[in-house]
């Protein structure tokens, strides 16, 4: 019996715990981008959360560090399973690189709306804040490596004169933030009508 309640406070004690990780990131998701980055303190994250700023603190080390966690929890994507890994399960089954593309247009939709606002904020950021300089760069890469990875996906099937180099740097344009931003929040276009224009634009930019 004793086990058995251990393993019980133990569960608890864990989903108790997410669940003030959640509310962490909901928190500071919602202050960034309303007051920015510079104005949002971690007392005024952990207040909204209704937690003790030491435990903001402990489960991300600082205020960067925060945004990085909302920005990785932003790449994940709606689904039970990350978007990421979703993708590279497609792209292991799937052969035609049109409906590969077309997949990918898709996971944007789902994508963009949380990632882009935090990757513009990063760059606000970054201006005068060492912490969010070496976030930038970070985001910037990781978004340049993945661009890479599914290119390679793509050769053999490139149209002609375009390398994966250039496929990767083609990938890496369309899923900016900036686009995103151009389109989506100065322009008012949906986010079905944007998913339809970034995988249209990459089928004509890439395949014959």
């Amino acid at each position: 019996m004793a086990a058995t309640k251990r393993s019980y406070d133990s569960s608890s004690r864990r989903r108790q715990a997410q669940r003030t990780y959640e509310a962490v990131l909901e928190s500071g998701k919602r202050r960034f981008l309303a007051d920015g980055y510079a104005a949002t303190t971690i007392a005024s994250v952990a207040a909204e959360a209704g937690v003790s700023v030491e435990t903001v603190y402990k489960s991300f080390g600082s205020k960067s560090g925060l945004v990085a966690a909302i920005w990785e929890r932003g790449l994940a994507g709606r689904g039970e399973v990350p978007a990421p890994e979703r993708s590279d399960r497609m792209q292991a089954t799937v052969s035609d690189p049109r409906e590969i593309i077309r997949n990918w247009g898709r996971l944007t939709t789902e994508v963009a709306p949380e990632v882009a606002p935090i990757l513009l904020l990063i760059r606000s950021a970054a201006a005068n804040d060492p912490d969010m300089t070496r976030l930038l760069a970070q985001t910037d890469q990781q978004r340049l490596q993945r661009m890479r990875r599914n290119a390679r996906v793509l050769q053999g099937h490139l149209r002609p004169g375009v390398t994966a180099a250039q496929a990767a740097e083609v990938m890496w344009t369309f899923s900016s933030p900036d686009l995103y931003d151009l389109l989506v929040e100065r322009r008012g276009w949906s986010i079905r009508r944007y998913g339809r224009f970034v995988t249209d634009s990459m089928l004509a930019a890439l395949l014959p």
